[in-house]
């Protein structure tokens, strides 16, 4: 964790027709408090980026590491879409195609993931 560069991604998950909590304290250790550049706070949604190093590249899959989570482009978690359907993402909404853990994390990005 770091001060270099810090920002705060928003994410909403939407899981067939359900919101899914993004959970508080994703990437921090709960033995020792320590946190990864890359965390959760509150279980609201906001993505803490904390880098070390101005200009570093995190992404939604390296969150959804760090919270344990399978994202791909046809499943969230232990969901998978239904044949033929794929998972769905938006930026600030405008549609992204391709795999959403590939998703580059912004300043004051609104992030909606959702599996149909």
């Amino acid at each position: 964790m770091g001060t270099a560069e810090h920002y705060h991604p928003q994410l909403r998950v939407i899981v067939k027709g359900s919101e899914v909590a993004v959970p508080a304290n994703i990437g921090v250790d709960p033995a020792t408090g320590a946190m990864s550049a890359l965390h959760t706070h509150e279980p609201d949604g906001t993505i803490h980026i904390e880098a070390d190093r101005a200009g570093k590249v995190f992404t939604l899959g390296q969150l959804f590491v760090e919270w344990g989570v399978k994202l791909t482009a046809t499943q969230i978690g232990g969901v998978r879409a239904d044949g033929g359907q794929q998972v769905t993402l938006t930026s600030n909404g405008t549609p992204v195609d391709g795999d959403p853990s590939q998703l580059r994390l912004t300043p004051d990005q609104q992030i909606v993931l959702q599996l149909p």
